[in-house]
């Protein structure tokens, strides 16, 4: 045995890493055991906070907006806010089902680093632009692309939030465009 050995694990057959995960194990084991031996860390929800967990909230039915299949939520909402979701089980498409993208889509909108409108980074610094000022640039830019490099330059990627119109109206801006190439994202 080395020096540098530790003796009580040398002589064991645990390994660092077998190790590590059982300290890990017993620390969380220990916390969520004083976590729980607090009287009031834990308690039965009243019959009224079961029913209403936010008073004066309404539920309103409204459809999943993540891909186009529409699947049914029940959104509650509270003084303007979407405070919580449920699926809808009487929806004829997703029947009370969701998948993890729609589960997760009341996160998605609540988001502090949701991104509300067009920001553009100058000198390392996020500057807020106008919607005006974004599309000016951005067309200004893809017509320089097309005019240097022609309309098969350019890829475009239709999106699973699209509707029959959308799609439709994608294809046809693609076309004149003067490109074939276009493709869905659920393919990459």
């Amino acid at each position: 045995m080395s020096k540098t050995e530790n003796p009580i694990l040398s002589s064991s057959k645990i390994g660092r890493r077998s190790f590590l995960k059982m300290a890990a194990l017993g620390s969380a084991s220990f916390g969520a055991g004083n976590l729980l031996a607090k009287e009031d860390a834990i308690r039965e929800a009243s019959a009224e906070e079961v029913k209403n967990p936010f008073p004066g909230s309404k539920t309103v039915k409204t459809i999943c907006s993540i891909c186009s299949a529409g699947c049914g939520i029940k959104a509650e909402v509270h003084n303007g806010v979407w405070v919580r979701q449920e699926p809808a089980h009487d929806h004829p498409i997703s029947e009370g089902s969701h998948c993890c993208k729609g589960t997760d889509q009341i996160d998605l909108t609540k988001s502090k680093q949701r991104i509300k409108y067009p920001m553009k980074k100058e000198n390392g610094q996020w500057k807020r632009l106008t919607w005006e000022q974004a599309l000016n640039e951005i067309s200004s830019k893809m017509l320089k692309i097309r005019e240097e490099n022609g309309p098969d330059t350019l890829m475009m990627l239709g999106s699973a939030k699209f509707n029959n119109q959308q799609s439709y109206y994608f294809r046809k801006f693609a076309a004149f465009w003067g490109t074939n190439n276009i493709d869905h994202v659920a393919r990459i």
